[in-house]
């Protein structure tokens, strides 16, 4: 731009210098000269237009390249937040594969792990079939035995020898002896295969699940389709969440691929279909069935609500009796409460455990494995051998001279009032300062003690592969 400018400047100072008059040599008239110098004078108006023009011709290049300029930088931009865009289109599509071949690898894993099942399946059965076939020989050498027995004592009228009867008599005492241990083995070894067979079936669910998860990563859209398109992301979400054969707990959601908490319909083993608030950990998915936090559900209901669930899933509620048992009905489930108090201090216990249905009143059945910590002996200790649930309209607690629930308040697994209730009154902190009050809130003797209310209690489930797991 300088340059042409330079240029511009030169030639519009060359034209004005020849347009100044000047003399000639040699001989010329005055009248010749003056003539002379009236055209030059008229050649200096031409000039100043041209120079004119020359500077107009100037300004409009000068503009241009301004704009030319302007136009350079946008260009410039536009380019580097496309490579800045083509970059992060490389790094989402190098994840994206490493995603597919992690996922590749699990499900190579997984059907290693299938493979193996199998043969220890098959090979349960070989030896069960093995053991069968010892059981049916036992029993015809016992009823062979049996006629020996009977032919000697009513052979021709002659009486057996009294050591060969005592004799056979012990033969058939081991025999049976024998018989009844290979029955054990057999049950235990039924038992065997009836866990391994469990196992395999999550297996095979995991796998279909990584098998949905890599052919979805490999037909997955590009980040920016994936960002302008919410609506289809929604939908792919909608039909993870309802396959075609419902989950019968939050743990199988998560076997299956789902590891955001939030609320969500399962079907149990021969129950209706019901909604639940699953919580997602990164060892598997728990099935709440009691949330306490801020008070704004009453607690202290009768014996149908406590069956039947109230409350809000995504706040305050009670799952419901009947569909606790319909989820963990079969035992192998643990218990998973957590606590915390007014301080922001929190405690968590693990009980596994089983539920009795409505004819043993819900009784709270705690497996105990070895001797219960302090904190766990809350509850462990009263359930151990059964627990039934108690409202204040239905006293099933084992003190017989009062009604816990009544007396306390709220619906509970009571014992003899005093070492657990997380039904009961909600109280902000400050707790009220009449004693008989505040042993009716929410406590657990074995951390804050029976006077203390708790700020807040949750109660989750799960199978107990996840303990394993975990």
């Amino acid at each position: 731009m300088k340059t042409t400018l330079a240029t511009l400047t030169l030639c519009l100072v060359a034209l004005m210098a020849t347009g100044f008059p000047f003399e000639r040599k040699g001989g010329s008239s005055s009248g010749g000269a003056a003539k002379e110098k009236r055209v030059q004078y008229a050649a200096w108006d031409d000039v100043n237009v041209i120079a004119h023009g020359l500077l107009q011709l100037g300004q409009g290049l000068k503009e241009h390249v301004d704009k030319t300029k302007v136009q350079m930088r946008d260009i410039a931009t536009k380019l580097k937040v496309f490579n800045r865009t083509m970059t992060e289109f490389g790094k989402e599509s190098q994840k994206l594969q490493q995603e597919g071949e992690a996922l590749k690898a699990r499900a190579r894993g997984l059907e290693d792990r299938e493979g193996q099942l199998l043969n220890v399946t098959a090979e349960m059965r070989e030896k069960t079939e093995e053991i069968q076939q010892e059981r049916r020989t036992m029993g015809e050498r016992i009823s062979r035995l049996e006629e020996r027995v009977n032919s000697m004592l009513q052979g021709d009228g002659v009486l057996p020898d009294m050591n060969a009867g005592n004799k056979n008599s012990s033969d058939a005492r081991n025999i049976q002896m024998l018989l009844e241990a290979q029955n054990r083995r057999i049950d235990d070894l039924m038992e065997r295969i009836r866990l391994q067979q469990e196992k395999l079936d999550k297996q095979n669910v995991r796998i279909r699940t990584l098998q949905s998860q890599i052919q979805q990563s490999r037909l997955r859209p590009s980040p920016r389709s994936s960002s302008t398109d919410a609506s289809a992301q929604s939908s792919i979400v909608e039909q993870r969440d309802a396959p075609a054969e419902m989950p019968s707990d939050c743990h199988e959601l998560f076997l299956r691929g789902q590891t955001t908490s939030g609320v969500y319909t399962i079907q149990p083993i021969n129950a209706e279909p019901f909604k639940v608030y699953c919580e997602m950990t990164a060892d598997g998915g728990w099935t709440v069935i009691q949330r306490r936090q801020d008070g704004s559900v009453d607690f202290d209901q009768q014996w149908q609500a406590y069956e039947k669930g109230f409350g809000t899933l995504n706040g305050e509620f009670w799952l419901g009796l009947e569909k606790m048992y319909s989820i963990a009905k079969d035992g192998g489930y643990i218990l998973n409460i957590k606590l915390s108090d007014w301080s922001g201090d929190v405690a968590s216990i693990r009980l596994p455990f089983r539920l009795g249905g409505e004819d043993t009143k819900y009784s709270l059945h705690i497996k105990e494995e070895g001797t219960f910590s302090p904190l766990e002996s809350s509850l462990g200790t009263d359930a151990s051998s059964g627990l039934p649930f108690s409202t204040h309209d239905q006293d099933n607690d084992r003190k017989s001279d009062t009604n816990c629930a009544k007396h306390l308040s709220g619906g509970w697994w009571f014992s003899n009032c005093g070492h657990s209730n997380l039904n009961g009154r909600y109280f902000q902190s400050p707790p009220p300062k009449q004693r008989h009050q505040r042993k009716q809130g929410i406590f657990w003797k074995t951390w804050r003690g029976r006077y203390y209310p708790l700020k807040s209690s949750k109660m989750m489930i799960a199978p107990a592969a996840i303990e394993n797991k975990s």
